[in-house]
């Protein structure tokens, strides 16, 4: 069985996610430090964890297992749910592997280190409309190819 872990705080595509969720009855935990509103339905599930540095991100390293689904932004979570056998995307619709997660880390780093320096960087693109809409696709698409996946060993993990 799928299941689907939301890092809830400021994720602006909570909606999609139960929208996809509830056409293929799939679980969801909307994991966040703080109380959020969540829609009221057997699938959803709402975990509050304390606050405090990568908690939240930790509950869901702690729980994810293969073929999950991850909807992340937080790169470091991303890289962590992946080496379980976790699918990852981000809100903006981008598929995490364990091919492109190196990347993303590096990236993530340099400019972290830029930012310590005193170099001013330039943050993301806004989030807008063909992302929610790529996002959407993105997350019906690994759905529905994760389903037909054939069943495999506990050990074997396909990427």
């Amino acid at each position: 069985m799928i299941r689907i872990f939301i890092d809830s705080d400021a994720c602006p595509v909570k909606d999609e996610v139960y929208r996809v969720a509830a056409r293929y009855s799939l679980h969801v935990y909307v994991v966040s430090n703080r109380m959020i509103a969540v829609p009221p339905s057997p699938l959803i599930e709402r975990v509050v964890v304390e606050a405090g540095a990568d908690v939240a991100d930790d509950w869901i390293a702690e729980r994810v297992q293969d073929r999950d689904i991850v909807i992340t932004s937080d790169i470091p979570l991303a890289a962590r749910c992946i080496e379980k056998g976790a699918f990852v995307l981000e809100p903006k619709g981008r598929r995490l592997d364990s091919d492109a997660i190196g990347m993303a880390l590096a990236t993530r780093n340099l400019m972290t280190d830029l930012r310590a320096a005193g170099v001013i960087t330039s943050g993301s693109s806004a989030f807008g409309k063909a992302d929610r809409s790529r996002f959407l696709s993105e997350l019906d698409t690994l759905v529905v190819k994760t389903r037909k996946l054939p069943p495999r060993k506990p050990t074997q993990i396909i990427r």
